[in-house]
């Protein structure tokens, strides 16, 4: 065999290996109910959920938990996923900027004893700029 050959080789082996290795690592997206089903046959693979934060009538969010002083590393919400089935999620970091704010959220991690352990949250916030400010804001050419 040339040294072509095995330098072509070797390359598609190095690339196999990666691909094989990452895909490992990929998540998938999930209801809860799902993702408490991969728990009970002992699959802890971490998956996403994508879901709402349950609001109160003067749009506070519901089931928060979350106090620096006490522990600044443990944070719990309640989300409702795209099924309308309500979860807590529990946060082992700080409470992330703007929570409060958030239209959607989606979480990463597992299932654990009832409890969703998410490893990262990622927030949909809510448009810096509402069409009527953009409109009053930009100039008009006459």
């Amino acid at each position: 065999m040339k040294k072509a050959h095995i330098f072509v080789m070797a390359i598609i082996a190095v690339a196999i290996a990666i691909i094989t290795s990452t895909a490992g690592d990929a998540s998938v997206y999930v209801s809860f109910k799902e993702a408490r089903e991969r728990a009970a046959d002992g699959n802890l693979t971490k998956v996403h959920v994508v879901g709402r934060l349950p609001r109160d009538g003067q749009k506070n969010i519901m089931g928060l938990e979350y106090n620096p002083t006490l522990d600044p590393n443990y944070f719990a919400f309640t989300l409702v996923d795209t099924n309308r089935i309500a979860q807590r999620v529990v946060y082992f970091n700080p409470q992330p900027q703007d929570f409060d704010k958030s239209e959607q959220v989606v979480i990463t991690g597992a299932m654990r004893n009832d409890v969703f352990v998410a490893d990262k949250i990622l927030l949909k916030c809510p448009s810096k700029y509402v069409e009527n400010e953009v409109q009053g804001a930009t100039a008009s050419i006459k």
